[in-house]
């Protein structure tokens, strides 16, 4: 079996320009320069720890690096491994940051033969890019750009582009383990992640506007957005289950609070749901900027692609001229105008419509039956509601009544005083329950007449308040109750605000 040629050459480029990713850091290994005691500074580690650095401050999001920056980093690192004073290091940096990113404002290039093209090209790289300025100082900041978060991306996993799928596993493992302050960082990479995918996108969307000339490489790039696509929809999945998980944990981590470890770790939790749901949340619109890419962007690239050849096709001279010209074949001439022309239509009758099935007989012939009528279905909620408002109002009353002249008291308390009072049937029904944990998402209740719309469950117990109270707050409370063998609550502090009433 012959083994193909384009098996082998297929996706050269991109071959090449990740080989290319490493051509910087043997750039910085060929520099002699020597430190004060004629040792060979390895220009090719500090390279590489430069990279790093950029990174590690994206993670934090501090913005404001720069040579000087860079200089303190390296100078604090070498703890004398290296004979050199500081003010070399700011030297190091600088000569560094220019193989990085060239002072001229042309990138690095790699000129290579294409084995799958065959000619000549030429790669671009970009590592670092210039992020902020002081220009009270004069000082200029720089951030990795997309070569430089590939060339660290690199060293950690062969595949980049499954680089936050990998991460959403390793931050599930942690959360599994409770291992939140790893998760936080690993959170932080995965935000990483979706800017520099953020960045990918933009410049796609810049090269499709760009660059589609032909059908070729239309088909390149619908391939290519498609992909990107489909990892991101696999991606918001997971971020779905991710986010479901940390409030699974964050619910079970309320509940078993007692010394302050474990309050600790809420608190990691919490700072964890907050994190992951901005990035999630970002995630999510550059999957909506995917979609637009993919239907808008693409459809507007196809449109001007066929316009471009509807204005470069001339009727008269590649119709009319050829029929005329010369005398052409019949057969030839159908075969030249036939693409011109629409297809013919034409309604009949089929004599086969008699075999198609009929219907036989007239309405009046179908049995009637004689039944009782149902209740619907709406009479039936309605009378839930009806029952489940009565229910919440006598909730309300024993309330009031457990206030007295207060107006707070705490869920405890009150299922203290619904025992003391021989109430306790109330504690064995789940309406009990639910009308709490709807006073807890619900609140504030604003006691006003416009709230039963919105409101209908909690209507008869807002006619009750509302002549002396304009707020009723319902808010958690440290402590579980354990009402009985059959339910469990987190205790809450029910509030009541009273009207002012002027002087």
């Amino acid at each position: 079996m012959d083994l193909s040629h384009t098996t082998v050459t297929d996706r050269y480029r991109e071959r090449i320009e990740r080989l290319g990713l490493f051509d910087c850091l043997y750039t910085l290994e060929n520099k002699k320069t020597k430190d004060h005691s004629g040792q060979s500074i390895d220009f090719f580690s500090l390279g590489f720890l430069t990279l790093l650095f950029f990174f590690e401050n994206m993670l934090v999001r501090n913005h404001k690096t720069g040579v000087k920056e860079l200089a303190n980093f390296l100078y604090g690192l070498n703890q004398e491994e290296i004979d050199l004073e500081q003010k070399d290091f700011e030297s190091i940096a600088r000569t560094i940051i220019n193989v990085f990113r060239p002072p001229g404002g042309k990138r690095n290039q790699k000129t290579f033969y294409n084995w799958e093209t065959r000619q000549k090209e030429v790669i671009e790289y970009s590592y670092l890019k210039a992020s902020k300025s002081d220009l009270k100082s004069n000082t200029q900041y720089y951030t990795l750009d997309e070569h430089g978060l590939e060339l660290v991306f690199a060293t950690k996993e062969y595949f980049s582009e499954f680089q936050l799928s990998i991460n959403q596993l390793l931050l599930r493992k942690q959360l599994e383990k409770g291992e939140f302050v790893g998760a936080l960082r690993q959170i932080d990479e995965m935000r990483i992640d979706v800017e520099s995918l953020e960045e990918r996108i933009i410049k796609i969307k810049h090269e499709v506007q760009r660059n589609i000339l032909s059908e070729k490489t239309y088909e390149r790039y619908r391939d290519l957005i498609e992909d990107i696509n489909n990892r991101l929809k696999r991606e918001n999945d997971e971020f779905d289950e991710l986010v479901t998980f940390v409030n699974e944990t964050r619910e079970t981590l309320s509940y078993e609070i007692k010394d302050e470890k474990e309050q600790k770790a809420y608190g990691y939790i919490i700072n964890i749901q907050k994190t992951l749901g901005e990035v999630h949340r970002f995630h999510r619109n550059l999957l909506q900027k995917s979609i637009e890419l993919k239907t808008t962007t693409l459809q507007s690239a196809q449109e001007s692609l066929y316009y471009v050849g509807i204005e470069s096709f001339n009727f008269r001279k590649e119709i009319v001229s050829r029929m005329f010209s010369s005398p052409l074949p019949l057969e030839t001439s159908r075969m030249l105008i036939k693409p011109l022309l629409s297809l013919e239509k034409q309604q009949t009758w089929s004599p086969l419509t008699v075999f198609a099935p009929q219907r036989i007989g007239s309405k009046e012939d179908e049995d009637k039956t004689t039944e009782f009528y149902d209740i619907k279905a709406e009479d039936i909620r309605e009378q839930e509601m009806e029952i489940q408002q009565k229910n919440y109002a006598t909730i309300i009353t024993i309330l009031l009544e457990a206030l007295g002249t207060k107006n707070e008291i705490t869920l405890e308390a009150f299922i203290h005083y619904i025992k003391q009072k021989e109430y306790t049937a109330i504690l064995d029904q789940l309406t009990f329950y639910h009308f709490f944990i709807t006073l807890h998402q619900k609140s504030p209740i604003k006691l006003n007449p416009t709230q039963y719309d919105n409101e209908r469950s909690l209507k008869r117990v807002i006619e009750i308040l509302e002549k002396q109270y304009v707020v009723l707050n319902v808010v958690e409370a440290k402590g579980v109750i354990h009402v009985n063998n059959r339910f469990t609550l987190g205790n809450m502090i029910i509030r009541l605000e009273e009207k002012a009433h002027a002087l």
